[in-house]
Order: structure tokens, then sequence, then C-alpha cells
């Protein structure tokens, strides 16, 4: 298999301290967030309204998220084609003993122009590699919204579902939807 990079191929760049993520880079993050969330997509973290949701929310939070960056705990992975940001995800891990073994992964978007394009498909397998070789983890764990074709997507990536949390996701008055837990060995 060739591993020649194409203008269309996404690069990887990651972040493990605060001061690693350039204002630039802060600002195409809060944009891809606000577009992903306002266009449907299910990375609505706790700390944000339901949308529409604006920049002037979604930075404070964003701030937060980037203040928890540590290499040893939480990583940043940004994807991105022709030096525009076409995606990203948080790897985070708990330093405790009886779960260092294991990452979570958060806020996998891929923004609205590139979609289509294997953008979450190339994080979600950079984010292996990152995980395990840099990190050291040897099973990751994602929380996705039913209703959405997640579970497909993942699936086909090799995570497997190990449970669900009926209704418990309320997207709207009477759209309670499924959260679905996944898994996937290292």
């Amino acid at each position: 298999m060739s591993s020649m990079r194409t203008e269309d191929t996404p690069g990887f760049a990651q972040a493990s301290r605060p001061w690693e993520v350039t204002a630039e880079l802060r600002g195409q993050l809060v944009d891809c967030w606000v577009r992903v969330i306002n266009s449907g997509g299910a990375v609505i973290h706790g700390e944000l309204p339901m949308p529409p949701v604006s920049t002037a929310q979604a930075d404070p939070v964003m701030g937060r998220l980037i203040d928890g960056l540590d290499p040893h705990r939480a990583r940043l992975l940004v994807a991105t084609v022709r030096g525009s940001l076409a995606g990203w995800l948080i790897l985070r891990r708990d330093p405790h003993p009886l779960v260092a073994h294991c990452g979570v992964v958060n806020h996998v978007m891929t923004h609205p122009g590139f979609r289509g394009r294997g953008i979450g498909t190339a994080l979600m397998h950079h984010v292996r590699e990152l995980a395990r070789q840099e990190m050291g983890v040897e099973q990751m764990h994602i929380a996705v919204r039913a209703g959405l074709g997640l579970e497909e997507f993942y699936g086909r990536l090799g995570w497997r579902e190990i449970g669900r949390w009926p209704g418990g996701l309320r997207v709207a008055p009477g759209d309670d939807r499924d959260e679905i837990l996944m898994h996937l060995t290292l």
C-alpha cells in the first residue's frame, strides 16, 4: 500500500499542551464545532445549549477543552486538507491505575465542507495509532447518539457496541435517543 499523500489527503497534527493551540487554530476549531452542531451533528458538549449554538457560546467551552490538554491525559487531534481544518477530536484518559489503559474519544467531527471525503475515517484510524503508540492506551471507548448511523460508521472501523442507555439523550421534546456505548481493543 502506498503512503503517498495527494493534495486532498488529510494531514494530521496534535496538541498536547494548551499553548500549542494558536488563536487562529482555536478560531477554526470553534467555527467547525458551531457549524457541525448547527447542521445536526451529535457533538453537543454538556456546557452548550441545544442548537442553534453561537461562536460566543462555544468559544469559552473550547477554551476549557484546550486548557485541559496534557500529554498524558488529553490530546487534540486535528485533520487538515490543503491548510484548512477538516475535522478534529479529543482523546482522553484517566491516569488512575485502574483505568489508565483505557482512552475515551470525544468530540469527533468533520467540518461540513469536508464531509464525504473520508476525514472521519482517517481521524479514527490516526487516533488509534496516537492512543497506542504515544499514550500507551490498550482500548478505547466512545458514546454515540442513536438515530444518526454513527454505530454503523464506528462498526465498520472495528468498534463494537457494548451497551445502550435507552432514551438517555433528549434531542427535543418527544425525541429521546439511545446513547450507544462502543469499545475498541487496540
